[in-house]
Parts: C-alpha cells; sequence; structure tokens
C-alpha cells in the first residue's frame, strides 16, 4: 500500500461517515445537516478550502435523491416557479437572469432560459443545474 492510501486508512475511521455513499435514509439525513453545515461556512466561495468537501457531498447527496427519490420529469420552468414560491420572490427577485420582461418571458415559456441563467439560478437556490435542462 501506497503511503497516500496509508494516511488515508488512518483517518478513514473519523471521516467515514462524510465520505461513503448513504444507503439509509438516515444516512441521506445526516449528510444533508453536514452540507447544511458547508454551506454556511463556505458560501459561494469556490476558492474556499472546504469548497471541494462541499462539492464531494454535494454530488453523495445528489446520488442517493436521483436513486431513491424518483421524480417525474418536471418542466424547467415548473421548477423555477416552485423555487419562486418557495422562496417568496417575484418576478422582479430574478434580476440576476435579466430584466422583468425576460423573467416573465421565461415563465410563460416564451423564451427558454441559456446556460448562464441556469448556472445562476442553480447557484442562488443551491440546486444541481440538471433540474432547469
Amino acid at each position: 500500500m501506497n503511503s497516500q492510501l496509508e494516511s488515508i486508512s488512518k483517518i478513514w475511521p473519523t471521516i467515514k461517515a462524510v465520505f461513503s455513499v448513504p444507503h439509509s435514509e438516515k444516512e441521506y439525513q445526516a449528510l444533508v445537516k453536514t452540507l447544511d453545515s458547508l454551506v454556511d461556512e463556505v458560501g459561494n466561495d469556490e476558492n474556499h478550502e472546504l469548497a471541494p468537501v462541499m462539492e464531494t457531498i454535494g454530488n453523495l447527496i445528489e446520488n442517493y435523491e436521483e436513486r431513491e427519490y424518483k421524480i417525474n420529469k418536471t418542466s424547467p420552468i415548473d421548477v423555477l416557479k416552485y423555487l419562486m414560491q418557495e422562496h417568496g420572490l417575484k418576478q422582479t427577485d430574478l434580476k440576476e437572469i435579466g430584466s422583468q420582461g425576460v423573467v416573465s418571458e421565461i415563465l410563460s415559456g416564451k423564451r427558454s432560459l441559456n446556460l448562464e441563467q441556469i448556472k445562476k439560478i442553480s447557484d442562488r437556490f443551491q440546486v444541481s443545474p440538471l433540474v432547469f435542462i
């Protein structure tokens, strides 16, 4: 075993719960709680030393959700409307994706979200960009 693997094997028992694939609702909920704490700490700072940890845990959670919570395909517009409702937002609150007119056209289906807008709203709502594609 190389020295890097030896180092990992020594610390693994203390970090196993955070970096293991969740196989139960209890493990999943523990990871969600850890991710919430990381989001509070890291925020949107991609250069924060814990940003890669946040990304890894987010991927573990996303994989569990895809496997365990199969959701019917929903349109990106329905997802955006739902998130706006859950956060108590109006069209004017989504300045990062455009003017109220642009947001109105998106919500009415006259215009599609572009990749830049998808990135901005997925960052804002802390959801996978895939929900808007």
